[in-house]
């Protein structure tokens, strides 16, 4: 073959390979595909991560459908605490469960409670925050108990850490309170001081887990007659204010360094989920006596924490997916337990006007299932 004739053969082969990775990397593939994490960043996409494009959906982006197959399972499951079980509490309406979320550009598969243990056997998936995410962990446990048999399921409890264990799958559910994620101590005079450089005591419970996910805002985001601290430290200096945010960066940042430094992509994976909304306005009782999801919003809000936390994983090393699930939840006021966060009397129920009215966490059944499915797809 002539010298001419062997060159363009190989510049030919060299432009082939170009167009076909070319093509590669904008195509859409199922969210089953296991190249979900990537170096690529989006700051404008609400639902962001280091997820592969070629597997990216945008999660976030649809709307609720009433669905007359949900829910899952009901509020007899053993391991819901009271203050979430809003039928077993007196709550009149029932249609609150049976909202599913619909992204626009794909579809989340019905949760499958055998698929994920077979997905997740012998290994360890964690659940790391505040109540809301420990709402999120009872959520995720009577999602897959009902087809665990009674002898062969267990909890255990390890420090602030407990654990759902399918035995026959050698699988562990587990949470771990850690509300801020770093160190939380009580100093020599009793004053708590809030340590944003100091995460060990907290991390060391979630070494050898193969899932982790996180979240952290909402103690935050505390006024200062609800905070849980009375200083903050960062080395050896203390201080008694900080802008809110400034301090959830420097925290934020101490866990980011935790995660680099710690584990390894190949072994772990990561997933940050955003702040579950509030319908607090109005003094907590925004939420009371809603029967139906908003329609939409007048206006996105992103809130400011959103903001710090794509800011801080933007700059880490590990690929961490961005679960989020705020502007989803958001459309959700009636999924709240608002007064029904504890068995009430007849008066009480023709009479609640006295009482307190949670719209912070959610009932179960209820919008934290629909987290768990999305979270379940993205593994």
């Amino acid at each position: 073959m002539s010298k001419p004739k062997l060159q363009l053969l190989f510049f030919s082969s060299i432009f082939i390979v170009f167009l076909c990775f070319f093509h590669g990397k904008s195509s859409h593939l199922e969210l089953e595909d296991d190249s979900w994490l990537d170096d690529e960043d989006d700051a404008v996409n609400m639902v962001q991560s280091h997820q592969n494009s070629r597997s990216r959906c945008e999660l976030s982006d649809g709307k609720w459908v009433y669905d007359q197959s949900y829910p899952l399972y009901d509020s007899t499951c053993p391991y819901l605490s009271t203050a979430v079980t809003c039928q077993k509490n007196g709550r009149p309406d029932s249609d609150y469960e049976k909202w599913r979320w619909k992204p626009n550009s794909c579809s989340i598969p019905r949760f499958d409670a055998l698929k994920f243990l077979g997905k997740m056997r012998r290994k360890r998936i964690m659940l790391v925050g505040d109540s809301i995410m420990r709402n999120q962990w009872e959520s995720l446990v009577c999602l897959v108990q009902g087809v665990v048999p009674t002898g062969r399921k267990i909890v255990t409890y390890n420090g602030p850490s407990m654990a759902f264990h399918a035995m026959d799958f050698e699988t562990s559910i587990e949470f771990s309170w850690a509300p801020l994620l770093v160190e939380l101590n009580k100093g020599a005079d009793k004053k708590r001081i809030l340590h944003l450089d100091l995460i060990e005591e907290n991390a060391k419970y979630w070494r050898g887990v193969d899932v982790l996910v996180f979240d952290s805002a909402h103690w935050w985001t505390h006024s200062d007659k609800s905070s849980s601290w009375d200083y903050y430290m960062e080395g050896h200096s203390l201080y008694t204010n900080i802008n809110p945010m400034v301090a959830y960066q420097k925290g934020l940042t101490t866990w980011a360094k935790w995660i680099d430094l710690n584990l390894d992509p190949r072994k772990n994976r990561v997933i940050f989920r955003s702040m579950s909304p509030r319908h607090n306005r109005e003094n907590g009782w925004r939420c009371y006596n809603q029967k139906q999801p908003l329609a939409y919003f007048s206006h996105q809000h992103v809130p400011e924490p959103l903001i710090v936390l794509q800011t801080v994983l933007r700059n880490m090393r590990f690929p961490v997916y961005l679960q989020d699930i705020t502007t989803m939840s958001a459309f959700r006021r009636d999924g709240h337990p608002s007064v029904y966060r504890r068995a009430m009397g007849q008066e009480e129920r023709q009479h609640p006007g006295g009482l307190s009215s949670d719209c912070s966490h959610w009932c179960l059944p209820g919008v934290p299932d629909s987290w768990n499915e999305m979270l379940s797809a993205l593994l």
